[in-house]
């Protein structure tokens, strides 16, 4: 894993701008914090740091190979999980390899193949080639967009990087945000339209997509997307193939040169992905597995079950531990650290997120750096089989809306009456979630509740996930470490697109299917258990802190979010304790608490970024 960024100027020799581009390179320092490299050849400068994870002693990037009177050079950020057999397939096809790095194999696949390459790799990637031979440059993104790449032309200069931060270090860009911005931030945040970067001058190269950028301009193409058809297995078949899926995936996905671990907490999916890694383990002799987990002093004490989430973690993780015998590492956090974080993890993502969620990821990704380099992680689990609450609400199945953002009336109370008329709240979340709604490849003749499923299993892969996993991909590598999601797999996301509702709904429980292809793998107890997401803080002590961190921005004149907020409606929120603690404001995660975290990070992004508003 690394950071990668560079610009492109046809007309202009760019040795002179080395300067720019350690400046860009450089904001990339903890994605990649063992080496840093940098490459500039007449219009086209590259610049890399690198997390060195397969090969450490070789792969240094940007990497280059030279072949009769043609240069390709590539930057890149992420895995190749069938390196091995591509290696091999190269070879017979006469290629010569100096390393063992997966970054030779993608370059030599490209050599090889050219864009068609990408249709060959399984993996988490976005990489940037440049291409003397046909003269553009090459930039792509992995299926499920893992891993983050952002650009921006402006007139006759074409950027890229794998963070806005990079890109906001060159000369020409500015951290302008207009009304469409502010309208992701307030309304769709911590969520993002596909391929918006909030800032105007910025865009996502969405999952799926390939970009060409010549001197005649930039070309963009889907190289791949969710295909709907008649699924024809049988439930037993379906566990079987989901079964032999799941660890064909694990097991590619635990090849690492530096020490590797898992994130166990007790539940269904983490679980599943730690049991098979340790068979794995067993089978090949590599010792024990490492554990982490992570919760906040005193939770036990303020923890109530709620339909969100029914049970404590803690006795779940034991019990797998005695059963795994893995060797884990318990991590926890007290108020003071997530709030001293809130801060960090909003540079991390550059705009503001999931407050605390994504500060305890920051610090818990900390914490496991300091004994590890790689991570196995149960992302993408909910999203692919089912098993968010609003799947099984009929009020939320029916909302007519993105069912983790219902709130949008009491966001629009928030906003100032000019911010309101400005971006127009109700028509901007409409409009997206039109736009996703009319994207949804249906599959003839489906009616009735396999539609309207696959309409909101749509939403979730292509909406509520990359929320998830920009959370995971920024908070991890602002600490140095490569956080890997077999769940997302493009073979096993595409295979369960398909599978019929009643048959993920195998013996009428949630995920169930999943739960039937894991028998004999987990305990029967943990793999009936409910589900339970992510742990937050339940302390009133976080509440108090953050709402006075919130009472203390509205009473400073200087604070830039003023001109943005109704001041009077968040006042009233604080005075009141019940709405403070159970406003329905994101997802599982969000509510009272968040939201104060929540302006809190969104002062501190409009200071810290000195954005401007037009």
């Amino acid at each position: 894993m690394c950071g990668i960024t560079g610009f492109i100027e046809w007309n202009r020799d760019l040795t002179q701008d080395s300067e720019s581009l350690i400046t860009m390179t450089e904001t990339l320092s903890k994605r990649g914090p063992d080496a840093r490299g940098t490459w500039i050849s007449g219009p086209c400068a590259f610049g890399h740091r690198r997390l060195s994870v397969m090969d450490p002693d070789h792969g240094s990037q940007p990497m280059v190979i030279h072949e009769e009177d043609y240069v390709y050079t590539i930057v890149y950020n992420g895995e190749l999980y069938n390196a091995p057999e591509l290696r091999d397939e190269l070879k017979q096809r006469g290629r010569k390899f100096k390393t063992s790095c997966d970054t030779e194999v993608l370059l030599q696949a490209y050599i090889e193949w050219g864009p068609d390459s990408v249709d060959k790799f399984n993996g988490i990637f976005a990489f940037a080639i440049w291409d003397s031979q046909r003269q553009h440059i090459f930039f792509a993104r992995d299926r499920l967009g893992v891993k983050p790449l952002f650009y921006s032309e402006i007139g006759d200069t074409f950027i890229f990087g794998s963070e806005p931060k990079a890109i906001l270090q060159h000369p020409k860009v500015e951290p302008i945000v207009g009304a469409e911005g502010i309208a992701e931030v307030f309304i769709m945040g911590p969520a993002r339209t596909p391929g918006h970067g909030v800032y105007s001058q910025l865009n996502e190269l969405r999952s799926g997509r390939a970009m060409i950028y010549s001197r005649s301009g930039l070309t963009t193409y889907t190289y791949w997307q969710l295909d709907s058809h008649i699924h024809e297995e049988n439930t037993e078949q379906t566990a079987t193939k989901l079964r032999e899926l799941l660890q064909d995936t694990v097991e590619r996905q635990l090849l690492s040169d530096v020490p590797l671990c898992t994130l166990l907490s007790g539940g269904l999916d983490s679980s599943a992905l730690t049991a098979l890694a340790v068979d794995y383990y067993q089978r090949t002799g590599q010792g024990n597995i490492h554990t982490y987990s992570v919760d906040y002093v005193d939770n036990e004490k303020y923890f109530k079950a709620h339909s969100y989430q029914p049970g404590a973690d803690a006795p779940w993780i034991k019990r797998m531990i005695e059963e795994l015998g893995t060797e884990h590492h318990w991590v926890q956090f007290d108020t003071p650290e997530l709030v001293e974080a809130l801060n960090a993890s909003t540079e991390a993502r550059d705009l503001p997120g999931m407050v605390d969620v994504d500060s305890s990821l920051y610090l818990f990704s900390r914490e496991i750096k300091k004994n590890a380099t790689v991570a196995l992680s149960g992302e993408a689990a909910d999203e692919i089989f089912g098993g968010y609450p609003w799947f099984h609400r009929d009020e939320l199945l029916n909302s007519g809306t993105f069912p983790w953002s219902v709130a949008t009336a009491l966001r629009t109370e928030l906003l100032s009456d000019e911010v309101r008329q400005w971006i127009k709240p109700q028509q901007y979340i409409e409009d997206r979630y039109s736009q996703a709604v009319q994207e949804v490849p249906k599959l003839s003749g489906e009616k009735g509740k396999q539609a309207q499923m696959r309409v909101m299993s749509y939403l979730n892969i292509t909406r509520f996930m990359p929320t998830l996993l920009d959370r995971k991909d920024r908070m991890s590598m602002a600490a140095g470490l490569e956080v890997r999601v077999p769940f997302c797999d493009h073979r096993l996301v595409q295979y369960v697109w398909n599978v019929p509702w009643e048959i993920k709904m195998t013996g009428d429980r949630e995920k169930g299917i999943l739960r039937k292809a894991l028998e004999g793998v987990l305990p029967e107890d943990v793999l009936y258990r409910k589900k339970s997401p992510y742990p937050k803080t339940h302390n009133p002590a976080y509440l108090n802190v953050v709402r006075q961190q919130v009472l203390d921005i509205l009473n400073d004149n200087n604070s830039p979010i003023l001109p943005l907020i109704n001041k009077n409606k968040i006042l009233e929120i604080a005075a009141s304790e019940e709405a403070s603690s159970n406003l329905p404001w994101f997802g599982q995660l969000m509510s009272g608490p968040q939201l104060f975290a929540w302006i809190t990070q969104v002062n501190h992004w409009l200071k810290a970024y000195n954005v401007v508003i037009r």
